[in-house]
């Protein structure tokens, strides 16, 4: 019924789980996401935590995007060597990697996140070349950062700034990651108004000490569905450039937003439990879920595979289980009846930021290799 052991995509055949892009769908993603930031006058400081892969990198580059977000010094490292010059490392600063953030630093536009007194004292004390600081904002997330209403260590924080010759302050930086509990446009567009009025009251009250103060923002949920980003000065979206299941449900894309699939095959079939198993677990799919409206968990969609790419999602058919390498698909009948075991399905992941992170490489529908960091 499907591929079963046949080449499928150019040259390449597809022998066990394997993270399949479509590359004209991730350039388009891109291109809306640069032409939004463009008309809100906004930098585009995409993260590329998401794809971590230089090859994909060089994709923003058509689209004049000169400046980059991280999430981690070694992601940092990677993205230097290829000729990204200005980096910001969007997660708390790690006082262990000092040494590495300095000879980073020496050689490329680098900044930083911070989010306490602690923060600024240790650089202040131990930085040696030039670095620009973000102060991390909670503006409801509560997963890290300070209040907007601390003024107190944000003041120490800035006092510190102002003396010390090598530290920059560049601005407010948060994650609106609590849009992902939202619902489509209108409450998503409630959550980023609240979020970014706590920042804006920030700048207000500190613009005249700092006339460049930038700030920042970063969830894909705002950045796609917010018509309007002119309050922010900086927008650092990652997860648009693949999309997926969580992000469909909560309605930042369309189905054909979505650029990313995870291959697997058939490893068993079990019709008197209406199930097939694939091989293709929770270290190729992570164990990110989402719910329906019966209460249904569901670790993917499934999807046949064609020539330019994939089907619309099979109605009836769904990942209900996850185990290391194992995946249990509760199909259709018409499913159970049209598949056999070494026939190749497509998953939709739940959440394509964790998934291609679990991957050495990704291939194209075109039949191309793309490397990532974990293939440098």
């Amino acid at each position: 019924m499907l591929q079963g052991f046949f080449t499928i995509f150019g040259f390449m055949k597809i022998l066990r789980p394997t993270f399949l892009i479509n590359e004209n769908t991730c350039r388009e993603n891109i291109s809306k996401m640069a032409r939004k930031a463009a008309k809100s006058n906004c930098i585009f400081r995409p993260h590329f935590k998401t794809h971590q892969s230089a090859q994909i990198g060089a994709w923003f580059r058509e689209f004049d995007v000169e400046r980059i977000t991280v999430s981690s010094v070694g992601m940092a490292q990677y993205f230097a060597l290829h000729h990204w010059n200005d980096i910001l490392i969007a997660f708390p600063f790690n006082i262990h990697e000092t040494e590495t953030i300095n000879e980073l630093a020496n050689r490329i536009t680098l900044s930083l996140t911070i989010e306490s007194d602690f923060h600024i004292e240790y650089l202040a004390n131990h930085i040696k070349s030039p670095v620009g600081i973000y102060i991390k904002i909670d503006a409801g997330y509560h997963r890290t950062g300070l209040s907007a209403n601390d003024h107190s260590t944000i003041d120490s924080i800035l006092s510190v700034c102002k003396s010390n010759p090598v530290i920059r302050f560049k601005g407010f930086l948060s994650h609106f990651g609590n849009t992902y509990q939202s619902r489509g446009a209108d409450e998503v567009n409630s959550t980023f108004s609240k979020s970014m009025a706590k920042l804006k009251s920030l700048q207000n009250k500190y613009i005249h000490q700092f006339p460049d103060l930038l700030i920042s923002i970063g969830d894909t949920p705002s950045c796609s569905l917010v018509d309007d980003l002119s309050d922010a000065d900086e927008i650092r979206p990652g997860n648009f450039i693949f999309y997926d299941l969580m992000q469909l449900q909560i309605g930042s894309c369309s189905f054909s937003d979505i650029s990313s699939i995870i291959v697997c095959p058939v490893v068993a079939k079990h019709p008197e439990r209406s199930e097939l198993v694939i091989y293709g677990g929770a270290v190729h799919l992570s164990k990110d879920f989402i719910t329906d409206e019966n209460g249904q968990k569901t670790y993917g969609r499934i999807v046949f595979l064609k020539k330019d790419g994939w089907s619309d999602s099979i109605e009836g058919s769904f990942l209900s289980n996850l185990s290391q390498e194992h995946g249990i698909v509760t199909c259709s009948e018409d499913l159970m009846n049209s598949t056999e075991i070494g026939d190749l399905l497509g998953i939709l992941p739940v959440h394509s930021c964790l998934s291609a992170n679990l991957f050495n490489s990704y291939l194209t529908i075109k039949g191309e290799t793309v490397q990532n960091i974990h293939s440098f």
